[in-house]
């Protein structure tokens, strides 16, 4: 609830500090009296549109704190910590109005955005007034505030849950389809490619391999001529070992002839003898090295040419076209399986559709019969309330193709004011004084259940008078009974109901401001006699008051 309300230079007000109870509180005074601005400056610290007419007149800037006291568990706590704010102890909002027009806002005492306050100002108070186009008006909310008075809120839980599984589910099965598809559109493709490689089954390291082996048989190509020139040097008819091998026999003959002339020669022949016959065997030795099969290179060449052709095709290193050969053998595979993977995916989202289908119809049946107890309930507030030829009519709409995390219904608040004439939503249907008395009749009908911990009634019962007024002050403590009501009133049986009465009064005459007091019984009996009897307050006046007061169920405190 709001327990404490502190402004300061806004409009007329120039410093005000509020403490707000439990129950049922009422704010009376003069017409001009600044009724309106205590609203006006509620309302910026709830994130309403910031306006630089609302800094009073010479100050710099103006400033609204608004302190509430909700449980622990509170959906406002929730969006505070959603957004990473401290949620602890009361929840304060404080908004600084300048006279330039900018503003700032801070939620317990941390910097944040106007939109986050008017999200957290939206769960704590609830603003109802003639002219007020939020709250009970907006249809966005029909349908939670019907389903909080149903207490359908678990079975909104499971729908929702039922919602999230099927759209899961279809999400997957859209993925794996695009996959599928893919694949599929690849087959052909991946079944050539898998052939090919599997025909042409590369072997890791192969491109090495074959292309040192054409290496070397290029270049034992290109230098086998010469070896065979060698080899015609050295062994062929015109060998010159025959010529030096007789030569060296001669001589060694002719040595013992000439002891000591010789020798040398000899030697040298013997070792040029020695060294040709090794070069014989080296040069038939490289023969032997030196040779190579056509065929062989031919085979290695297309061998080689076939794997980097293959290579490029793929656009891969020729040493994983063998783990290519793998994947796209295993993406077929994929596909296979894909297939039937697809069809159990098609089977599980169609299973879980029709699980929501099911939730969603049930929910929608609970839905109608929570409508027609909604409708019992506010239609036995609206007598009292003078309007008790008028209608009040929950339509839900349902249509099983329509289908969201909410279920399947719209749910709209309709109204028909007299007989004969078209019903129709509430706020183009009933006039302004009759909107805010079927707002009050809901309320009372929904009591607690889907509301603000605080709500805000601003002059609903302006234009209406004695018993009316009346029926409207005790549907105001009814509610009050359960949540924290205040409420901006000129008819003296709706102030005469409340726990806490405020009394707003402009004072001063060179600069005029407005303040807030609280009564007690004996101004409270003045106030309401004012309220009864005008300008001239008579013995009359507050003696109706006092019978006002002490016939009230709901005692002045």
């Amino acid at each position: 609830m709001l327990s404490h309300l502190s402004i300061r230079d806004i409009v007329l007000i120039e410093r005000l500090d509020i403490d707000f109870s439990a129950g049922l509180s009422v704010l009376t005074g003069e017409t001009g009296a600044g009724k309106s601005i205590l609203l006006d400056a509620l309302s910026l610290a709830l994130g309403a549109r910031g306006d630089a007419a609302l800094v009073r007149h010479g100050a710099a800037q103006g400033q609204v704190t608004a302190v509430f006291d909700v449980p622990a568990v509170h959906p406002a706590r929730r969006i505070l910590r959603e957004n990473a704010l401290d949620d602890d102890g009361d929840i304060i909002l404080r908004r600084i109005q300048a006279a330039d027009g900018r503003t700032r806002v801070f939620i317990n005492d941390q910097p944040a955005s106007v939109a986050l306050m008017r999200e957290v100002g939206r769960a704590l108070v609830e603003i109802h007034g003639q002219h007020d186009e939020r709250a009970l008006v907006d249809v966005a909310t029909h349908r939670s505030l019907l389903d909080a008075f149903g207490g359908l809120n678990e079975r909104v839980a499971g729908v929702r849950q039922a919602w999230r599984a099927w759209r899961d589910a279809e999400l997957a099965l859209s993925r794996h389809r695009a996959k599928v598809e893919a694949a599929a559109r690849e087959a052909d493709f991946l079944r050539a490619s898998v052939e090919e490689l599997t025909k042409l089954d590369p072997q890791p390291g192969e491109e090495t391999a074959l292309a040192e082996e054409r290496a070397g048989m290029m270049r034992a190509e290109k230098i086998a001529a010469d070896i065979a020139d060698a080899q015609e040097v050295l062994s062929g008819h015109a060998s010159p070992v025959p010529q030096l091998a007789s030569l060296l026999r001669r001589l060694q003959r002719k040595a013992q002839e000439a002891p000591g002339l010789l020798d040398e020669i000899v030697t040298s022949l013997d070792e040029a003898l020695i060294s040709l016959d090794a070069a014989q065997s080296a040069v038939e030795a490289a023969m032997r090295a030196s040779e190579f099969d056509p065929e062989r290179l031919e085979q290695t060449e297309e061998r080689l040419f076939a794997l980097r052709a293959a290579a490029r095709k793929h656009n891969v290193a020729v040493d994983d076209l063998a783990a290519l050969r793998d994947r796209m053998d295993a993406d077929l595979a994929d596909l296979d399986a894909g297939e039937e993977r697809l069809a159990a995916l098609e089977k599980e989202a169609a299973a879980l559709r029709a699980a929501y289908d099911r939730a969603a119809s049930l929910l929608s049946e609970e839905r109608r019969h929570a409508a027609e107890a909604l409708v019992s309930a506010v239609m036995a507030e609206l007598p009292a309330l003078k309007l008790e030829r008028a209608q009040f009519i929950v339509n839900v709409d349902s249509e099983s193709a329509d289908r969201s995390e909410d279920g399947i219904d719209r749910v709209e608040f309709w109204v028909q004011t007299n007989p004969g004439t078209r019903p129709g939503p509430m706020m183009k249907v009933a006039s302004g004084g009759e909107l805010s008395r079927f707002l009050l009749a809901l309320k009372v009908a929904l009591a607690d259940r889907g509301s603000a911990p605080t709500l805000v009634f601003d002059e609903i019962d302006t234009g209406v008078g004695g018993a009316v007024a009346d029926a409207i002050g005790h549907r105001l403590a009814r509610l009050a009974e359960h949540i924290q009501v205040l409420a901006v009133t000129h008819a003296p049986q709706v102030a005469a109901r409340a726990h806490t009465h405020y009394l707003i009064a402009k004072s001063g005459h060179d600069r005029v401001t407005t303040g807030v007091t609280v009564m007690d019984a004996a101004a409270r009996q003045e106030e309401i006699a004012r309220m009864l009897a005008g300008a001239t307050i008579t013995d009359e006046a507050r003696a109706a008051a006092q019978r006002l007061l002490s016939g009230s169920t709901v005692m002045a405190g």
